[in-house]
């Protein structure tokens, strides 16, 4: 049986069972479309907010970023993960106390505001369609690949999927497909990984071959750090950047973990306050089987496409036109070319392809003595390094079936939850909550599925040319969480004193900061005498668009604080209701308002 077979055997099969759960689990209550129904089990909730969270960032893009940078690029595992610390403990269980539907419903409640309500869902728009932006490219990357069909086909195939079982399941459907995804994309995520594993080092834990040795005796991570500095590039396990801006970029992604909505809604779903609790330490059990594997599959993928162009090692011949396409072992570059997101050059006539950094000066003297005219590698998207290791390594084809399924699970799930936080919070939020308040629960349900389409078009038009790698671009996506919503939920259940108009002033001061911030980074904002500013050369010191969260978290705060100070005192009944939220009293059980 051929791959491409293969490939729409594992995709189909997956892609039937999503939408047959969607339609047995066909939400019909704006209860069971918002949260479920307040039903679903922890360990199960667990595994859906870990498919849910566990996005195409971290099942396509994460690894590849590291393979490409190393050390630096680990502060992705630690901010991610660790948010899921900050979420557990300061905000999940106490926002399921409070007993409502969304976050923007939370925050117009206790700071007592339907503009505050508004400002709310202003944040979570901007986050959530940055975020899904990243999703799409995922889908798109995946299905180009696998379907063998250019990626903006692909991104429309993935649209209309995600609609199919999304806007009709709600909350309830995405829920126990999300359970489905997880079981897909972890099998889908490890098992490639353990055959790599295998092949390189001969211990079949990918966690623990990272610091065994290969086949040579030598260690790997020592093994590339010699291949990657004799192609011109900086040692891998070595750290090339700004602390400052590291700590601040590690600080942004946990913060923004512990403020994304679509998040924070899954523990909405479970029955009580201690299941909450339970949801989220069971999310990171299951994230960490892929966390602590992420590493290795960066590193032993950098090794595998080293190899694959320096077939002797970088003192001796680069791999030949000829080879690449008469060796079967080669054949993926051809199916990946066709998606526009691997290319080269021979741009010398040599018949090689020599890869190496052109941006390494000493480098550049050296090719250019040896008669080369620059990295011949032209195009090597980063985001397809973990879809394209089994064919690389040459793993079986079932196992690349298998991969692609995981891929499309991981960008499909998030996606799905972030539209239904989409759709939550211009129905219920703003139609329900602000324009029409007599609206009948269908004519609600209605227009939450009518918002969701709408959000699926707006998401696929701007996945069509993102700010950056998947990664990258969920990345900008937590800044904006962590700058805008992370903080009124910080202050909104643990102090008294900050009032509407402090809240709103703060939410709006983050977010805008850190958006001017980003955009004049990514050049969409000109101002004179800011064109220069990117993240090789930031505007404040070291730090880079994507860690500038942490610095608007640190605005709101401010700003929130100066305003209430200076405005009338929070009302006394809002004071009682955040005690009512925080004390212990009553934990086994949530009472809705």
């Amino acid at each position: 049986m051929d791959q491409f077979t293969l490939n729409l055997l594992f995709v189909g099969a997956s892609f039937a069972l999503y939408i047959g759960i969607a339609i047995w689990a066909r939400a019909g209550s704006t209860s069971e479309f918002y949260a479920a129904g307040r039903g679903v089990h922890p360990v199960m909730n667990g595994m859906a907010t870990a498919a849910d969270w566990m996005s195409a960032a971290s099942f396509i893009s994460m690894a590849g970023l590291i393979a490409f940078t190393g050390y630096d690029n680990s502060s992705y595992l630690m901010g991610w993960t660790g948010g899921y610390v900050l979420l557990a403990l300061l905000l999940a269980p106490y926002l399921r106390k409070f007993g409502k539907f969304t976050v923007s419903e939370f925050i117009g409640d206790r700071f007592y505001s339907k503009t505050a309500r508004l400002v709310a869902v202003i944040c979570l728009l901007v986050a959530s369609i940055t975020y899904v932006i990243g999703q799409m490219q995922g889908v798109g990357i995946a299905f180009g690949r696998f379907l063998e069909i250019d990626a903006f086909w692909g991104l429309l195939i993935g649209a209309c999927v995600v609609f199919a079982y999304a806007v009709f399941g709600g909350m309830k459907g995405v829920t126990y497909t999300q359970v489905a995804q997880y079981v897909v994309l972890i099998t889908a995520y490890t098992i490639p990984a353990v055959f790599i594993s295998l092949q390189l080092t001969g211990n079949p834990i990918p966690a623990l071959g990272l610091f065994g040795d290969t086949a040579d005796g030598e260690p790997l991570l020592a093994t590339l750090n010699q291949i990657v500095t004799d192609l011109g590039f900086n040692e891998y396990t070595a750290a090339h950047g700004s602390t400052v801006n590291m700590v601040l970029f590690t600080l942004s992604l946990m913060i923004g973990t512990a403020g994304l909505p679509h998040v924070i809604m899954r523990f909405f779903t479970v029955p009580k306050v201690s299941d909450a609790r339970w949801s989220a330490g069971w999310s990171l059990v299951f994230i960490a089987l892929l966390y602590l594997t992420a590493p290795a599959v960066g590193a032993m993928a950098r090794l595998n496409i080293s190899d694959q162009f320096w077939p002797n090692g970088t003192d001796g011949e680069a791999v030949s036109i000829e080879t690449i396409e008469n060796d079967p072992a080669y054949s993926w570059m051809g199916t990946w070319q066709q998606t526009g997101l691997l290319g080269w050059e021979d741009r010398n006539g040599d018949g090689l392809i020599q890869y190496y950094n052109d941006a390494n000066p000493e480098l550049q003297e050296r090719a250019a003595a040896a008669g080369w005219e620059g990295n011949e590698l032209t195009n090597f998207n980063r985001d397809i390094l973990v879809l394209a290791n089994p064919e690389i390594a040459n793993l079986p084809g079932w196992v690349i079936g298998l991969v692609a399924a995981g891929g499309l699970a991981a960008a499909l799930s998030t996606a799905a939850g972030l539209l239904l936080a989409i759709s939550s919070a211009v129905s219920h939020d703003l139609l329900k909550g602000q324009l029409t308040p007599n609206m009948s629960e269908k004519s609600e349900l209605m227009a939450a599925r009518v918002s969701m389409a709408a959000a699926i078009v707006v998401s696929v038009l701007l996945g069509l040319n993102p700010p950056g790698f998947a990664a990258q671009t969920v990345a900008l996506a937590f800044g904006l969480a962590a700058a805008s919503i992370f903080p009124a939920l910080m202050m909104g259940i643990f102090s008294k004193r900050i009032n509407n108009s402090g809240a709103v002033a703060g939410m709006l001061a983050g977010l805008v900061v850190t958006l001017v911030y980003i955009f004049l980074h990514k050049g969409w904002l000109f101002i004179p005498d800011t064109n220069s500013f990117t993240d090789a050369n930031p505007m404040l010191g070291p730090i880079q668009s994507t860690s500038f969260g942490a610095v608007g978290a640190l605005v709101n705060f401010a700003v929130a604080y100066i305003v209430s100070g200076m405005t009338k005192e929070t009302p006394q009944h809002i004071k009682d209701l955040v005690e009512s939220v925080r004390i212990p009293r009553g934990a086994g059980g949530a009472v809705d308002h």
